[in-house]
Formats: C-alpha cells, sequence, structure tokens
C-alpha cells in the first residue's frame, strides 16, 4: 500500500499522520486489494479561506486499485473531521469494488 500525503496552507503533526495512517489502513479491512502493490492512495488536505467557517479545510482521498479509481472530498473545520467522513464515503464504495472484482461478487453477478 502506497500513500502519498500532500498539504497546503497547513501542516500535520506527527500524532495526527500516524492517525491518518490508521484509519486509511482500516479501509484494507473490507478489501485487501487496498495492501497490494498496485494500488495507491493519495490523500490531499488544504486550508483555504472561505466564507463558511466549516469549509475551512478541504480533504480529498484518492484509492486507486486494479481497473477502478474510488475518490471522496469533505469539507469540514477540522482536518481529522473531514478525513472521517471522508473513510464513510469510501468504505461503502470499497465494499462495492470488492464484490465486483473478487470470485464470490462475479459468480454472483453472472
Amino acid at each position: 500500500m502506497h500513500v502519498t500525503h500532500f498539504e497546503k496552507g497547513f501542516q500535520y503533526s506527527s500524532d495526527q499522520l500516524l492517525l491518518i495512517a490508521r484509519k486509511i489502513g482500516k479501509l484494507a479491512t473490507y478489501c485487501g486489494r487496498i495492501k497490494d502493490e498496485a494500488s495507491q492512495i493519495r490523500v490531499e488536505s488544504q486550508r483555504r479561506d472561505a466564507k463558511k467557517e466549516r469549509d475551512q479545510v478541504k480533504v480529498m482521498i484518492t484509492v486507486e486499485l486494479p481497473k477502478k479509481i474510488l475518490r471522496a472530498e469533505s469539507r469540514r473545520p477540522d482536518p481529522v473531521e473531514a478525513l472521517d467522513r471522508c473513510i464513510e464515503k469510501l468504505e461503502p464504495q470499497v465494499k462495492r469494488y470488492k464484490e465486483m472484482h473478487t470470485g464470490r461478487g462475479r459468480v454472483r453477478g453472472a
């Protein structure tokens, strides 16, 4: 599993980076292909000036898997909250990917 992280406008602390890695690692419990060498995870975090306080931090997660790209984006006042929301959005996408691209899912679809 290759995780690439980009920050724009602020810096994560080392504790927050460990928390991010743990939360992203939980996605691998839903589909083993996330741990493969062929998959890549890109986390982009950006702080920007916005009229709404709740939209100040934008987090985007892109998961590149064989034959599919999964993506989630969230805007929250806190980067960890935004990351949590992105993980919530990615969980059903990963489960659907697993059903469609593993042996059991293909048998059901046929």
